[in-house]
C-alpha cells in the first residue's frame, strides 16, 4: 500500500532491446603502421582477407598462392562494405603492390581471385608492410610470362579482345628477352604494347582496300584506259575487245580482287605484247592458203585472253572460205584471225549475258572479218 498516495510515481524500468545475432565474432584488428601506409579501410581489408584465407585452400601458380573469395563470403566477413567499396579497396591495394588480382571487376563478377605479393604468410602488419613488393625492383621478364587477368580487363575497357592481347604475348616476351633489359612493371609495359599494336591494327584495317567480286557490268576506269592508251600506246579498240573476255573469265572463276583495274591493265599489256610480236613477224601481203592454220603464237595470245581454243578452232573453216572467196591479200592472216576470234568470243559472251538485248551478234560475218580498225 502506497503510504503517500499523492507522491509522483517512478517510471517503470526501460526494457532492453535484444541484440541481433549476439554471437561471438572474431574481432577485426589493423596495424597502425599499415593504416598509415595504405589507409584505414585498405588496412582493414587486408585483415579481412587474411582471416578468410585461413578457411580457404589456395593453389600455387606463377610464383603466387591464389585464393578465390565469393561475394557471400566477403559480405559475411565485412557486411559494412558494398560491392563497389570492395572493388575500390581492392584496386587501391593492387596499385599499392600489396595484392595481384586475376578476376574481373568485383562489382561485375562478384568474385575475387587474388594473391598477396609477399612470400611470407606471417602477421598482417609485418608481412605486408616490411616485405618489399616484387614489382618495385626491376627484373628481367620470365620466359613463360603471362599478363594478369586485371591487365586484360583494363584492355577490354578499350574494346581490345582478350584473344588479340594474348596473341601479342609471344612477340612481347621475345623482344624484351633479346634486349635483356629489366623493368619494374611488365604489366604496364605490356598494356602500352598492346594499345600500340591495336591502334596499328585499326589503322591498317581502315586503309586496307576492300575486295569485291567481278560483276557483269564491270568497265575499266577512265584512268586505267588512259594509262593503256596514252602511256602504253595500245589501241582503244584492242582494249575494248578485251573487256568482255576479261569479265567472263573472272565471273566464271568467282574470284575476288581489291583492284580490278590493275589486273585488267596487266591482262591487256600481256595480250598487246603478244599481238605486237605476231604483227611484226608477218609483213608479206598474200592470199590465204587453202589449208591455212593459225600459228602457235595466235593460240598463245588466245590462251592469255582466256578464250577457249576449241572455240577458236571451229572458226577456222569459215574464216578461210570467206577470205579465199574474196581473193584479197593481206600481210598478216594471223592478226586478222586473232581479232576475228576475239570479236566472235565477245559476241558469244554478250549473248550469254543479255540474250534479249542487241549486241555484236547482229553483225554479219563480213562485218566481223573485215573490221577496218585492224587493217595493216
Amino acid at each position: 500500500m502506497n503510504r503517500y498516495p499523492n507522491a509522483p510515481q517512478s517510471p517503470p524500468p526501460l526494457a532492453r532491446k535484444p541484440i541481433v545475432n549476439a554471437l561471438p565474432e572474431i574481432p577485426l584488428t589493423i596495424s597502425p603502421s599499415l593504416a598509415v601506409q595504405l589507409g584505414v579501410e585498405e588496412a582493414l581489408l587486408v585483415t579481412v582477407l587474411r582471416q578468410l584465407m585461413t578457411t580457404l585452400s589456395g593453389h600455387e601458380q606463377q610464383g603466387f598462392r591464389w585464393y578465390t573469395i565469393t561475394e557471400v563470403q566477403l559480405a559475411a566477413a565485412a557486411p559494412f562494405w558494398s560491392a563497389r567499396d570492395i572493388q575500390r579497396l581492392c584496386t587501391n591495394l593492387r596499385e599499392a603492390n600489396v595484392i595481384v588480382i586475376a578476376s574481373a571487376p568485383f562489382s561485375q563478377s562478384q568474385l575475387l581471385k587474388f594473391a598477396f605479393k609477399t612470400a611470407q604468410q606471417g602477421p598482417v602488419g609485418a608481412s605486408v608492410a616490411s616485405a618489399p613488393p616484387q614489382s618495385t625492383s626491376p627484373n628481367i621478364i620470365a620466359p613463360h610470362w603471362q599478363p594478369e587477368r586485371d591487365t586484360l580487363s583494363q584492355l577490354a575497357q578499350h574494346n581490345i579482345p582478350d584473344t588479340f592481347a594474348l596473341n601479342q604475348v609471344g612477340e612481347f616476351i621475345t623482344y624484351w628477352r633479346e634486349r635483356n633489359e629489366p623493368a619494374r612493371s611488365w604489366e604496364s609495359k605490356f598494356f602500352n604494347h598492346v594499345i600500340h599494336k591495336w591502334r596499328d591494327f585499326q589503322t591498317q584495317a581502315k586503309q586496307r582496300p576492300k575486295v569485291s567480286l567481278m560483276h557483269k557490268d564491270w568497265r575499266p576506269s577512265e584512268d586505267a584506259m588512259d594509262v593503256l592508251t596514252r602511256h602504253a600506246n595500245i589501241r582503244r579498240e584492242f582494249i575494248e575487245d578485251a573487256v568482255p573476255e576479261f569479265v567472263l573469265y573472272w565471273r566464271e572463276q568467282g574470284s575476288s580482287c581489291d583492284n580490278w583495274n590493275r589486273r585488267f591493265r596487266d591482262h591487256v599489256n600481256r595480250q598487246w605484247a603478244r599481238y605486237s610480236s605476231t604483227l611484226e613477224h608477218d609483213t608479206t601481203p598474200r592470199r590465204i592458203p587453202e589449208g591455212w592454220q593459225p600459228s602457235r603464237d595466235v593460240y598463245d595470245v588466245l590462251r592469255l585472253a582466256n578464250i577457249d581454243l576449241q572455240f577458236a578452232q571451229t572458226l577456222i573453216p569459215e574464216f578461210v572460205i570467206y577470205w579465199r572467196d574474196s581473193n584479197q591479200a593481206h600481210s598478216s592472216w594471223n592478226t586478222r584471225f586473232l581479232q576475228y576470234v576475239k570479236r566472235r568470243w565477245a559476241q558469244r559472251s554478250a549473248e550469254a549475258a543479255a540474250p534479249n538485248q542487241s549486241s555484236t551478234r547482229d553483225m554479219s560475218l563480213e562485218a566481223l572479218v573485215t573490221d577496218r580498225s585492224w587493217a595493216d
